[in-house]
């Protein structure tokens, strides 16, 4: 039986190339569309990580001049004493009050323009950022004002080239600073801001030498990182309480603050990947489908042609049975030899792509049983009944059948 039905296959090479190119198709746009979609998941995910987790950001409210509002973060409704009273939440593992602005730097001939961060040494273990080189500021130095910074790689670069910035000196604005760490490396934020343009320095120093305050202590944010996810809603409902109180606030006043989530941002914009990555694939196995059908039409024509092979064969004692698992398994050796060179078509796209435009694509193992996978089972539905036609068909009037 096997020796018969590979003789028919080979019989008509053509046919079977055919046949087989859109079960090729259907795979390869499988493979690829889901490596593509894979490879942004983990993109967005590298991306939520450097932000750190379990992560609130609470803002200063707005000013209003002559009916004209300004964003949010703008108005010194915040102090370093809410940062501290929300310390002792529960709930809340740890605070780093932030007075921030963007600054121009200065070293030796070179200049750039970066954001600088005036906080607590407490950010680097809400942000999970390390220090490369150097080490961070202290409590010593936030107590003392001193005019130490670190440096994020992207201004390093700029103003420091391929020097190490470390024990060097830099100005911000008119004030001089020693450099005594690098961070790491952290690359774009989910909005695609850089986040190592960036140099960080003590809170005092920020408020006292670098952007000055309007009222003595007032930031103008505060992150705050929970113990846990699970708990975020009711930290928020809490901070919430506890600001309200703290600015005496009256029921059905407007808060002076506004709070943001940064892990359900996060987990959004995973979302929206993983259903797009999701819809990818499923654009892509409309071509399986389209492959399959193909294999039920060129089976039905081959049925047709065969007629009077089939009545010979049952005619000299082939059973039903037989003639069903001929032609199935013809079904499904085209598939798999289709889904086989689709997978390699797939593999190969997916490395073009990443190689052409730098795209980051994930080829797992998953993806690649999945396709192989609904590609046999494609060809065995359609290839059945083609298969249960021929195994049907009368011995008497398939050998009189021209």
């Amino acid at each position: 039986m096997l020796k018969a039905m590979l003789a028919s296959l080979a019989e008509h090479k053509l046919r079977t190339a055919l046949t087989m190119l859109g079960m090729v198709i259907g795979v390869g746009a499988v493979v690829l569309m889901m490596a593509i979609g894979q490879g942004a998941q983990m993109a967005v995910q590298q991306t939520i990580s450097t932000m750190g987790s379990n992560i609130f950001v609470v803002l200063s409210g707005f000013t209003a001049t002559a009916g004209i509002r300004s964003g949010a973060g703008n108005a010194p409704t915040l102090r370093v004493a809410d940062a501290e009273a929300i310390a002792e939440l529960d709930g809340v593992q740890a605070v780093a009050p932030i007075h921030q602005g963007s600054a121009q730097l200065v070293h030796a001939g070179n200049n750039w323009n970066a954001w600088v961060i005036g906080t607590t040494p407490t950010y680097f273990d809400i942000r999970s950022w390390p220090v490369t080189e150097g080490a961070p500021f202290t409590d010593s130095d936030l107590r003392s004002a001193t005019r130490v910074a670190l440096i994020g790689q992207t201004a390093a670069k700029n103003l420091f080239g391929n020097d190490s910035p470390v024990g060097k000196t830099l100005r911000i604005g008119q004030t001089p600073f020693t450099v005594v760490g690098q961070l790491a490396p952290k690359g774009q934020n989910l909005d695609g801001r850089d986040q190592d343009d960036v140099v960080v320095i003590p809170l005092t120093t920020a408020q006292r030498k670098v952007f000055g305050t309007p009222f003595q202590g007032s930031v103008r944010q505060i992150m705050v990182q929970a113990a846990a996810q699970e708990l975020m809603p009711a930290v928020e409902q809490s901070m919430t309480a506890l600001l309200r109180q703290r600015h005496r606030l009256r029921e059905g006043q407007d808060n002076d603050f506004s709070l943001r989530n940064l892990t359900a941002v996060a987990d959004s914009a995973a979302e929206t990947t993983r259903v797009m990555s999701l819809l990818l694939g499923a654009i892509a196995s409309v071509s399986l489908v389209v492959g399959g059908i193909g294999i039920m039409n060129i089976m039905l024509v081959s049925v047709t042609e065969r007629t009077r092979e089939i009545g010979i064969r049952m005619a000299i004692g082939a059973r039903q049975r037989d003639i069903l698992t001929q032609f199935l398994l013809e079904a499904i050796i085209i598939s798999i030899a289709g889904c086989l060179i689709g997978l390699l078509l797939g593999i190969g796209g997916a490395i073009a792509v990443n190689a052409a435009t730098k795209t980051a694509v994930v080829i797992s193992g998953s993806s690649v049983l999945v396709a192989f996978g609904v590609a046999a089972g494609v060809g065995i539905f359609f290839g059945f009944y083609p298969a249960r036609k021929a195994a049907a068909l009368d011995p008497i009037e398939a050998l009189r059948y021209q």
